[in-house]
């Protein structure tokens, strides 16, 4: 296999080109061929519901080289499950499981080469994107759509790595609406926190910590990521209708009830984050974002979760578990990996 004159230990958590994506289209009412591609650009009708309505989903996970030279996939069928559900949310063409499955295999093996080495801390990113493409100038669903999967090597999300940052709460701005598309992974979701997330990054916090939309007591999530806290020794995430039901939170709260912590998935309110002694920002790009303090933009208080800026000692457990079990150091006893043959 050729070498690459890439610095795998210095990525960036940004866009590298690979060899090919893979294309699949639905039209007259069935999904077609899969296509191999080597452009990166798509061409559309102007008229395209993506660009007038905003029909578009997408997910992201990642492969993995391990130790033993195999190539892994974190729960791939998850991901496919929560597309399926982003798509019904806002009446697109839903893709198969088995589509699904067929084309991220495929696209790791095409561009195989750009699998990180083991040892480098650096993954493949895996992007599946679903659009609208059919015209419509009228308010309605697309009858065609196109479903492609691009991938890039990427580095840590967050430039500290597995390091405390700090975040904030800001009452003014709402990522979502309430029973609105909050748990659909779509792209007006993550529009909707820009101007709150370059607000927060002006001010040296790493990322926004959202309350409920409705009454504003209590914690959302963070603008990419859900959000955990560790409270009287349990695992508490927020409850909500209105956040992503992140894979790797579900994957946290698995591996925190196998190691006999309690997990509480319910509402939980601001106040709660004085008895934290550990939080994190928490998916699939950064796996854990530790976090030292939260500072409340309205009531000048700051949540200081971490005084000694260290990680804590069981978001450190979680995150070397998972990230063993993505890299074949540990069991994979709930079936997690898809194993690239």
């Amino acid at each position: 296999m050729e070498q690459l004159d890439i610095d795998w230990k210095h990525l960036p958590f940004g866009y590298y080109p690979t060899d090919y994506n893979v294309r699949c289209t639905f039209k007259d009412g069935k999904w077609g061929e899969i296509e191999v591609s080597q452009s990166d650009k798509i061409e559309m009708h102007m008229a395209a519901t993506t660009l007038h309505y905003g029909q578009e989903i997408f997910e992201g996970l990642k492969a993995f080289r391990g130790k033993d030279g195999k190539i892994r996939i974190f729960r791939l069928d998850d991901n496919a499950e929560r597309m399926r559900s982003s798509a019904e949310g806002i009446l697109m063409e839903p893709i198969p499981v088995d589509l699904f499955r067929e084309m991220v295999i495929k696209v790791v093996k095409l561009n195989e080469r750009f699998i990180p080495p083991y040892g480098s801390g650096a993954s493949l990113y895996i992007r599946p994107l679903e659009i609208g493409i059919s015209p419509s100038i009228g308010v309605r669903a697309a009858t065609e759509y196109l479903f492609i999967i691009m991938v890039t090597p990427v580095g840590p999300y967050f430039k500290t790595g597995f390091g405390c940052t700090d975040i904030c709460i800001m009452r003014q701005y709402d990522r979502v609406a309430p029973r609105g598309t909050g748990r659909f992974k779509i792209g007006g979701n993550y529009a909707a926190s820009l101007v709150a997330g370059d607000h927060a990054h002006e001010k040296g916090y790493s990322a926004v910590l959202y309350l409920d939309p409705k009454e504003k007591k209590y914690l959302d999530e963070c603008g990419p990521a859900n959000f955990f806290a560790i409270i009287d020794g349990k695992y508490v995430t927020p409850k909500s209708d209105s956040i992503l039901p992140s894979i790797t939170n579900r994957s946290l709260m698995q591996l925190c009830e196998d190691m006999g912590i309690t997990v509480e998935e319910r509402h939980v309110t601001v106040d709660e984050l004085e008895k934290a002694t550990e939080a994190g920002a928490c998916g699939t790009a950064a796996v854990i974002s530790p976090v030292g303090t939260i500072h409340d933009e309205d009531t000048g208080h700051d949540y200081v979760i971490a005084p000694d800026r260290k990680p804590g000692p069981i978001s450190t457990t979680l995150y070397e578990r998972l990230s063993a079990i993505r890299l074949g150091e540990y069991p994979d006893e709930h079936g997690w990996n898809t194993i690239v043959e």
